[in-house]
């Protein structure tokens, strides 16, 4: 091994050590200084099911907004800027619809949007029901959803007709009032048996067949009639097909449902999980689910497209499966669990099929958030939660009153005008205003940032700043992370550090290995085979004086390990010794013996020797000893064996092979 080879070996070894170091420090700052990337302490365990205190505080906020677009005589309104309105809805019918919800920022009455929020807020329940009573925000969700349900019910007075709308939509636009000073007509909209609505009609349908199985517990009488009505929806949609915007073309302009079929398949599928019934579990598998159902054709969840929402919920059963269900249901029913499992791959970041939407994202919160509840993997979701609730680029929260910054003109209008203004319908000043709402619509889930996080926060911005009761009603499930959700995404923080932690002392303990023991004893037998006839024995001694440092720090380093390992960069620290000690440019095995070990032996050196001798002496005899003793027990087993042996023998001779079986 030539002088210049051996130098270059021992500057590379030394440089890789110093990148090491280096990339350890690192780690280790970011994790100490203030600005880094510090690990959050655990939430405190609560009781099972219990919502994280953040997620609780924003689930309470949500469900506001239910409050905020109520229309009708109020009851226990908690909003001070909000009162009654639309006391006389229906009259014209000689019907009360006077309740359910104004849709967004207007003040229109859609039952097919309106629906889809009892739907889902229903889902949100059902799933959650245990976490929102924990966080004490079971009761204004309840009430929510009974104010749409109460609507549905007056909105279907026979078999075959629903009221689809309140209000006239162009009238409604040409406004800006608050809805508790309106005095424009509205009028009614009504499908039936020769202006069909299936997408309408199969969608309350399920929204009330899903509000059945909530109350069911609560109110066993307003349960039924729950139900009586979905199953006569449903029939009444499945049996006068068609559009209710090809029946009313000026719906086209507004909720503009692309089919009905897939409102068919969900309606079908909440109505087997409220009854059991086979016929509908048939309807959705083996009747339609090959013609209607899109299957390996996964799409977003919305108002308009319930096939993901219908994958969901059927994929429940092929997971926990049922005897009553046949071979056919059974094929059916993994075809639409494989289509949900495609995709979730678009929902979870980072995966190569993830969307890059932000606003089809904020739609899909609740078909992700039930989708990992199916797979336990809701943890994942949180960061969903987490990026509309304010961890996201522009550092805003799109839920309006949650956090310290969210939406301050938010495309409201009760929200925009004071409760005290006098504008009758041309208030006009107050859309275009600079200034922000006199009045915060809590709970409002804004329209959200563009694709490059972009948003502007202008009331004249109405995709971006308007609200929505449905997109509301997606928004509760999301605010469902459980701590135990919270606590698997610390642990994943702790576990990423951890296991960098583990990968660094892996190195170094490797190093160490190769640098510290195989390395020289290389060059040290290297040493020896060329230099046989002459040997180098400035060398020679400097190999000994380092195997005799390296077997004393070999000796003192399990209790240093115990009392030191804690310090940061004490492995790479141990490395660092062992490169110092042969390096050749250090030559710290010499200069470490020659200051520190060698006056200690030389002031020392007989007692040592006379201690080794002895020590060799007492090994010799206790090795003589130890050997004496392990024969003797050897030769007592042999005799209990034999002994043994020999009685069986004896015993087998006395007591014929028949005589023991009859015993």
């Amino acid at each position: 091994m030539g002088k210049y080879t051996r130098g270059c070996c021992g500057w590379l070894i030394v440089a890789l050590i110093v990148a090491l170091v280096a990339t350890a420090a690192m780690f280790a700052i970011m994790k100490r200084k203030p600005g880094g990337r510090h690990i959050k302490p655990l939430p405190v365990p609560g009781p099972p099911g219990a919502i994280d205190s953040k997620y609780g505080d924003a689930l309470g906020v949500a469900l506001q907004f239910f409050q905020v677009q109520k229309a009708g005589k109020l009851e226990n309104n908690q909003i001070p800027w909000r009162g009654d309105s639309a006391l006389t809805d229906g009259k014209e019918a000689g019907l009360d619809l006077s309740k359910g919800m104004y849709d967004a920022g207007d003040h229109m009455k859609f039952t097919f949007p309106m629906a889809f929020t009892a739907t889902v807020l229903s889902w949100s329940v059902l799933e959650y029901g245990d976490q929102m009573s924990a966080a004490k925000q079971l009761d204004p969700a309840l009430d929510a959803l009974k104010w749409i349900t109460d609507f549905l019910i007056a909105a279907h007075p026979s078999d075959n007709v629903l009221y689809i709308q309140v209000g006239d939509p162009d009238l409604d636009h040409n406004c800006w009032e608050r809805p508790e000073t309106m005095t424009e007509k509205r009028p009614l909209t009504q499908i039936n048996k020769k202006s069909p609505g299936s997408d309408v009609a199969a969608e309350a349908a399920a929204a009330m067949a899903a509000a059945s199985m909530v109350f069911k517990s609560r109110d066993t009488t307003y349960s039924d009639v729950l139900l009586q009505h979905a199953q006569k929806l449903f029939t009444f949609a499945d049996t006068y097909r068609g559009l209710s915007s090809e029946s009313y073309p000026k719906l086209q302009d507004f909720y503009n449902s692309t089919s009905y079929v897939d409102e068919l398949l969900w309606a079908a599928s909440w109505l087997y999980h409220a009854t059991g019934d086979q016929t509908y579990l048939s309807y959705v598998t083996v009747q339609n689910g090959k013609t209607y159902a899109d299957w390996g054709r996964p799409t977003w969840f919305s108002w308009d497209d319930k096939n993901p929402g219908t994958q969901v919920l059927l994929s429940r059963l092929n997971f926990f499966g049922s005897k009553q269900i046949s071979n056919a249901e059974n094929e059916g029913l993994k075809s639409y669990r494989d289509t949900a499992e495609a995709v979730i791959c678009g929902l979870i970041p980072d995966s190569p099929q993830a969307t890059a939407s932000r606003t089809g994202e904020i739609e899909s919160v609740e078909y992700a958030l039930v989708m990992f509840s199916v797979y336990h993997t809701s943890a994942i979701f949180c960061r969903r939660a987490n990026y509309i609730l304010g961890d996201n680029p522009m550092k805003l929260s799109y839920l309006v009153g949650y956090g310290s910054s969210y939406p301050q003109q938010v495309h409201h209008r009760g929200a925009s005008i004071p409760s005290d203004a006098k504008t009758g319908c041309k208030g006009f000043q107050y859309l275009h205003s600079p200034d922000p709402n006199p009045n915060v619509a809590m709970g409002a889930l804004v329209g959200g940032p563009f694709q490059n996080d972009t948003f502007v926060d202008s009331r004249d911005n109405a995709v971006q700043t308007e609200s929505s009761t449905y997109n509301s009603g997606t928004l509760v499930g999301s605010t469902i992370c459980s701590e135990d959700a919270m606590k698997f995404l610390n642990l994943k923080r702790i576990l990423g550090f951890q296991l960098l932690k583990m990968a660094v002392s892996f190195v170094t303990r490797l190093l160490t290995l190769a640098l510290g023991y195989a390395y020289p004893a290389y060059d040290c037998y290297k040493t020896l085979e060329l230099n046989a006839h002459a040997p180098q024995m400035e060398r020679l001694r400097f190999w000994c004086q380092y195997w005799i440092l390296l077997a004393v720090l070999t000796a003192f380093q399990s209790f240093a390990d115990c009392a030191l390992s804690w310090l940061p960069m004490y492995g790479e620290a141990k490395l660092a010794l062992v490169v110092y000690l042969w390096h050749p440019k250090t030559m710290g095995a010499s200069h470490v013996y020659d200051d520190y070990l060698r006056p200690f032996l030389a002031a020392h050196e007989k007692d040592i020797d006379r201690g080794l001798v002895e020590l060799r002496a007492r090994a010799a005899d206790a090795t003589a000893s130890h050997l004496q003793a392990a024969v003797a027990l050897g030769r007592a087993c042999l005799s209990e064996v034999a002994r043994r042996v020999s009685s069986q023998l004896q015993a087998t001779r006395s007591h014929p092979a028949g005589a023991g079986q009859a015993q």
